[in-house]
């Protein structure tokens, strides 16, 4: 089996905590190089993991003729940079969500992508998420009949990741777009690209943060299909972004952290009465059981990595988180601006 042999650029908390040990996970990928600007962290790690070259400038890694690819967990300010140069180099890249911070560093990256003839995926990891997963194919089932209204939250607490991650505390790095892109994108992958947007915003709980810790939105989708995504920064609560489908013919309820996918029909039982054990059937939940995997690097990695090996297009491509990106662009103009927004998605022009 020909491996994938991949560097890693930029080697802090995300990568040390899952990249570098869910890619020991995937038989056809080979870590063969780090690199951060810090090179005794990438040391420290290349020792853990038998990893024989480390670097602190990421252009000497991407010289390298035996790397085919590359993954970023890097700070979102510096996506567009070295995606667009790794890319440039030849090398297929990997991204960390979000894709970038503004629609032109967006079109950048897919254009440079198209340009190279090589692949850009970005990281919107709860495309590969089991529960996520799961309920797609529910509703792609029909169960539960026509979709006409769906909302997700992004619910997580950064009060205490001010001193460990300083670069989420900047103005343009709004909670919208760097966390609850992942709300986003799951309403995207279930209901299609939303045409317009109206949010709201408020800095009422990380008053000391240059941002907007709280985010309403709301949708329009095809086919009448409306939508709603909360994200929270400052909320007391463990991390979860539960999500909510409601059918003509039935209702989901699901999130990141739960064993169970939660379904309501009104009726289970076909020809039984409406009274069930002195409940009707719809308040009954079925309660399906889910495989807890909140973030499943692995499976992100190995659809990678398959791709480049099979010549096919991943399932979390560029234009998928461009798109992403820009619905979370677009309610970060609505709330600013007060109007409803019409989202773009002209990046290949």
């Amino acid at each position: 089996m020909k491996k994938i042999r991949i560097g890693v650029i930029g080697v802090g908390s995300f990568a040390a905590a899952c990249q570098l040990k869910d890619l020991q996970k995937i038989d056809n990928a080979e870590v063969v190089a780090l690199c951060d600007v810090v090179k005794k962290r990438a040391e420290k790690q290349a020792k853990i993991y038998g990893i024989t070259s480390v670097y602190d400038d990421y252009h000497a890694l991407l010289a390298r003729e035996d790397i085919d690819a590359v993954t970023l967990p890097l700070p979102d300010q510096l996506h567009r940079k070295i995606a667009v140069d790794a890319l440039r180099a030849g090398k297929h890249v990997l991204c960390e969500k979000p894709m970038a911070l503004t629609f032109e560093d967006c079109k950048a990256m897919v254009q440079a992508e198209k340009e190279s003839g090589k692949c850009l995926m970005v990281g919107q990891i709860g495309r590969y998420t089991p529960a996520f997963v799961k309920a797609k194919e529910i509703l792609d089932s029909g169960v539960l009949g026509k979709l006409f209204f769906i909302e997700s939250e992004y619910a997580h607490d950064y009060s205490k990741m001010r001193d460990e991650s300083p670069w989420r505390v900047t103005s343009e790095r709004e909670p919208i777009i760097g966390g609850g892109c992942h709300a986003v994108d799951l309403v995207r992958m279930l209901a299609g690209n939303p045409e317009e947007v109206f949010a709201y915003a408020n800095n009422l709980s990380l008053t000391d943060w240059p941002i907007h810790d709280c985010t309403v939105a709301v949708m329009k989708f095809p086919d009448g299909v409306i939508g709603k995504v909360m994200t929270s920064t400052g909320c007391k609560r463990h991390y979860t972004m539960r999500s909510v489908l409601y059918g003509t013919k039935g209702t989901l309820v699901f999130d990141n952290k739960s064993s169970y996918i939660y379904l309501y029909q009104e009726r289970f039982i076909p020809g039984e009465t409406d009274q069930y054990l002195g409940h009707s059937q719809q308040e009954i939940a079925l309660e399906i059981p889910i495989e807890v995997n909140n973030h499943n690097f692995a499976g992100e990695a190995r659809d990678f990595c398959n791709a480049i090996a099979e010549g096919r297009p991943v399932i979390s491509s560029s234009i998928e988180g461009a798109s992403t990106a820009s619905v979370c662009f677009s309610i970060v103009e609505s709330f600013q601006t007060g109007n409803k927004v019409k989202v773009r998605y002209d990046f290949s022009d």
